[in-house]
């Protein structure tokens, strides 16, 4: 099927660099407008300039930390003050830390499952029954290859990662009947700040990795075909991850903690 996104409205988390970026530009070459939300408020307004000047959309910018208590509720909440009305959803917003579980910073650590997990649980559920109401929506849940195998050094966001590819799948399975098209993508290594970031600097993750524009394309050929629950981007990333299934959980753990180190 084709989607027809043209005079819909998307809302990009995590807009400011990477895969927001590559979601947000999609999005507005295919008609629709734009609300860019992220921390950096100057990295936003030029990205809306631009996709303004190039796709003649409108661009809404919204800072805002999501990891912070009560953020997703106020973002929903100015959204609907603005009448802008949300018909697709990009959960794009998160990071990792690469750091054995006993060394990493706690606060970090709990601020990481506050904006993988709990700012994106919020935010679904937030702009989810307008969608179904309507009986027309997408919402996009950005996991990871992470999410198939225990990750040493990466526990907590390993973890994070699987609990959105579950959340995504059940919810999915709930809401399609209703007309909501849920996704989530498990792209593996990409090319974007996440590494910087993370502090993840294992060569073997370079072997097949994916520009974020690749994975946007996986993740709208997916759409199209009328995909719902999740997908694997990359032919590569999907063997492996389907590989996963087959093998003992301690091997798995093992593989992953090799691939990481």
């Amino acid at each position: 099927m084709t989607l027809q996104l043209k005079g819909t409205t998307a809302l990009v988390t995590g807009a400011s660099s990477g895969l927001g970026i590559a979601y947000a530009t999609e999005l507005a070459r295919r008609g629709a407008d734009v609300v860019l939300v992220a921390r950096r408020e100057e990295r936003l307004r030029e990205l809306a300039d631009r996709l303004t000047g190039e796709c003649g959309i409108t661009a809404t910018v919204l800072p805002a930390d999501l990891a912070a208590p009560g953020a997703a509720a106020a973002l929903h909440a100015e959204v609907e003050a603005r009448g802008i009305r949300i018909h697709t959803l990009v959960n794009n917003a998160g990071y990792g830390m690469h750091d054995p579980f006993l060394d990493a910073d706690a606060a970090r650590t709990a601020e990481m499952i506050d904006l993988n997990v709990n700012a994106l649980v919020a935010l679904t559920r937030a702009f989810l029954p307008a969608m179904a109401e309507a009986r027309r929506g997408i919402v996009v849940n950005i996991a990871s290859t992470g999410a198939f195998a225990p990750c040493p050094t990466m526990a907590v966001y390993g973890a994070t990662k699987a609990f959105v590819l579950s959340f995504t799948e059940a919810v999915a399975h709930e809401v399609r009947p209703r007309g909501v098209q849920m996704l989530a993508v498990c792209p593996g290594a990409t090319a974007t700040e996440f590494r910087a970031v993370s502090g993840l600097h294992a060569d073997r993750m370079e072997t097949g990795s994916q520009t974020p524009e690749q994975v946007v394309a996986a993740t709208f050929h997916a759409l199209e075909r009328g995909r719902s629950g999740s997908m694997v981007s990359g032919a590569r990333n999907a063997v492996l991850a389907k590989l996963t299934g087959f093998v003992p959980r301690r091997l798995a753990t093992t593989m992953a903690a090799r691939m990481l180190s």
